[in-house]
């Protein structure tokens, strides 16, 4: 085993690979750029090394920077995690050339798999089943549109070099084939530097089905099954094992068939198969069909750690270190069910924005498995993903585990931002994924009612206002002023809803709150609170924001009236960035006459790029940015002339 070890990423999995390491007494080295001075992981460490600016390109990225941090610290091996550099082929051999060991696979095997096309044809000749598609060199718009037309639409678009839906678009019929082509090449050049598409039969009522397999670089084995159906504009939601509905003979076929395409390439290290797979009339065993393949440990990996007992990163460590194949296939069993529901800063009303923020608070319930890269005071960087934490649950069958997960979700409190926490309790909620009736389409179909805010309830105003007011206490000296009951006012302020709370104070065990003209009565029964009959839920009061745990948390403002009546209002002609960001397109021009909806600029913030559209109809009066710009919350990008100006 080694006895140091260099981990080249930050966040949740640099903390997760860390946690395995230090338990079997390996020495961990991270890696931290300017942004992440303070985070979770270099905190962990046994030792961080700075190694450049926030942005990944000036720190994470730096594949030289990060190999002479190993060799300078003493590390013998350096674990990738995923996403960044952990499938870049070039990266290994520089690892190996520095006499380096890379946790992971050879750069042979990446490259076989990283460009999509290569990779189905290299299943092909393994046996591996494939969907119907183009994937050809010859990247012609009219071959590619004639490829299409054979195959049959509807079809997706996707970037040979994809990942993570980037450069990827469904076209439904022949006429929309042209601009979705366009807009693919575009987004999958800017994400991958590679133009090139492949085009593919879209299967009806797909199901997002992927077998973890692990390899010694001889033989490999698999540990059954996820399911991964469960996607919004194809980034992964909610994951399972297994997969509900499978079939032993499914499983067998779908293992086989990944093993195969694990040793095809001989692979080794943790990696993952992805299927696409037909549920349009229950699972068989001849319905699925090769997507790609993650040479990589995957973000879901937990799951299939909570079915099997295996530690994934364990595996990883100890066959980089020389060690065979730990278990044997017919060693390997599934054991219950497992949940993992992704936690982000995201704002769902806003059409899940990533969010930034201060966390103020944050803790989840204490049978849940929470990976998470940061703690209570933590800020929400805009320059990575913006994942909060990886909520996992284990039961003994399907109904219990998701019953957990219900249970994890709806006790999991955060503070400081906005969160898809509600998204996620309504998904778990979902009657038809209740039953396993699962495919990738489920969200987009009922996109409405699950991104429904819960409701705000007087009782849950009048708790923030107790909070606000200090009145959680309940002593005796803050329940009266001399001879008659303390009477207070506070307004908060939610989203754009402003309450107005007036109490009496009647004594250090009841309270009269007046919640816009709707009286809830708070009464303390021993050390608890109850309001309008129901018992109060946690709370927390941070930076002027109260934030009530209930309705997977509700955050109110604490509004100065004297902040109130100066404010300036907004301007309506202005659109301006929803978050720090690069502005990474400006399709405005001065003078230009715009419709509502169209495309006025692009931010890319998080990893994602962001349309930033005209919210009518007008005459463009101002471009503000440049491409390049990089531009904090609020910045003003273009102006549009006055309505009054455009009718003059």
């Amino acid at each position: 085993m080694f006895d140091t070890i260099l981990i080249a990423n930050r966040g949740e999995i640099a903390c997760r690979v860390m946690e395995t390491a230090q338990s079997l007494g390996v020495r961990c080295v991270a890696v931290y750029s300017d942004a992440d001075a303070q985070a979770k992981h270099v905190a962990m460490a046994d030792m961080a090394v700075h190694i450049g600016g926030s942005a990944p390109a000036e720190s994470y990225l730096r594949g030289d920077v990060i190999i002479q941090a190993a060799l300078d610290s003493g590390a013998q091996a350096i674990h990738p995690g995923y996403g960044f550099l952990s499938e870049n082929p070039d990266f290994v051999e520089a690892v190996e050339k520095a006499g380096l060991v890379f946790i992971g696979p050879s750069a042979s095997a990446i490259r076989a798999m990283g460009l999509k096309d290569a990779a189905k044809a290299l299943m092909i000749e393994a046996g591996v089943p494939v969907v119907p598609g183009y994937h050809g060199a010859d990247q012609d718009d009219g071959l590619l549109a004639e490829e299409a037309a054979k195959i049959g639409y509807p079809v997706l678009i996707k970037a040979v070099a994809g990942g993570g839906g980037k450069g990827m678009r469904l076209v439904e019929a022949a006429g929309g084939f042209q601009a979705a082509l366009e807009s693919a090449r575009s987004e999958a050049k800017t994400a991958f530097g590679n133009s090139d598409v492949l085009v593919e039969k879209f299967v009806a009522k797909p199901r997002h089905i992927e077998v973890q397999v692990f390899g010694d670089g001889n033989k490999a084995v698999h540990l059954f099954e996820r399911d991964c159906s469960l996607q919004r504009r194809h980034q992964k939601v909610i994951e399972e094992a297994p997969a509900p509905g499978m079939t032993e003979e499914m499983r067998r076929a779908m293992g086989d068939a990944a093993v195969k395409a694990a040793e095809a390439i001989g692979y080794a290290g943790a990696g993952t198969v992805e299927f696409i797979v037909d549920g349009s009339d229950g699972l068989s065993a001849d319905g699925f069909f090769f997507m790609e393949m993650n040479t990589r440990l995957q973000v879901e990996h937990p799951v299939t750690e909570a079915i099997t007992g295996v530690d994934l990163v364990e595996w990883q460590l100890r066959v980089a270190a020389g060690e065979s194949l730990p278990n044997a296939q017919e060693e390997l069993k599934i054991d219950g069910h497992a949940f993992e529901a992704r936690l982000y800063a995201e704002d769902v009303p806003a059409g899940f924005l990533p969010a930034t923020g201060t966390l103020t608070h944050l803790q989840f319930t204490p049978q849940t498995r929470a990976d998470s890269g940061v703690r209570a005071g933590d800020k929400i960087s805009p320059f990575y993903d913006p994942m909060i934490a990886k909520v996992i649950v284990h039961g003994a069958t399907r109904d219990v585990a998701l019953a957990k997960l219900r249970a994890a979700l709806a006790g999991c409190q955060v503070g400081g931002t906005v969160t898809n926490l509600a998204f996620l309790g309504a998904l778990a909620g979902h009657v038809g994924f209740g039953k396993g009736d699962v495919d990738t389409g489920l969200i987009a179909r009922d996109i409405n009612s699950l991104t429904q805010v819960p409701a705000v309830e007087a009782r849950h105003v009048a708790l923030a206002g107790m909070a606000a007011l200090g009145l959680l206490d309940g002593k005796a000296e803050t329940g009266f002023t001399l001879w008659r009951p303390l009477r207070r006012a506070v307004t908060l302020a939610r989203g754009e809803e402003i309450h107005a709370l007036k109490v009496r104070v009647l004594g250090p065990d009841v309270q009269i709150w007046n919640v816009d003209d709707v009286e809830v009565r708070a009464t303390r029964r021993g050390q608890g609170w109850t309001l309008g009959g129901q018992q109060a839920a946690d709370v927390v009061l941070a930076a002027g924001v109260v934030t009530v745990f209930d309705g997977y948390g509700m955050a109110f403002e604490v509004v100065d009236p004297l902040d109130r009546a100066s404010g300036a209002q907004g301007d309506g002609n202005l659109i301006e960035a929803p978050m720090p960001g690069l502005v990474r397109a400006v399709d405005a021009q001065v003078g230009q006459s715009v419709s509502k909806g169209d495309r006025l600029a692009v931010l890319e913030a998080m990893k994602m790029e962001h349309a930033l559209l005209a919210a009518r109809d007008g005459v463009v009066a101002e471009v503000l940015a440049v491409v390049g710009d990089q531009v904090e919350a609020g910045a003003a990008l273009v102006r549009l002339e006055a309505e009054a100006e455009v009718a003059a």
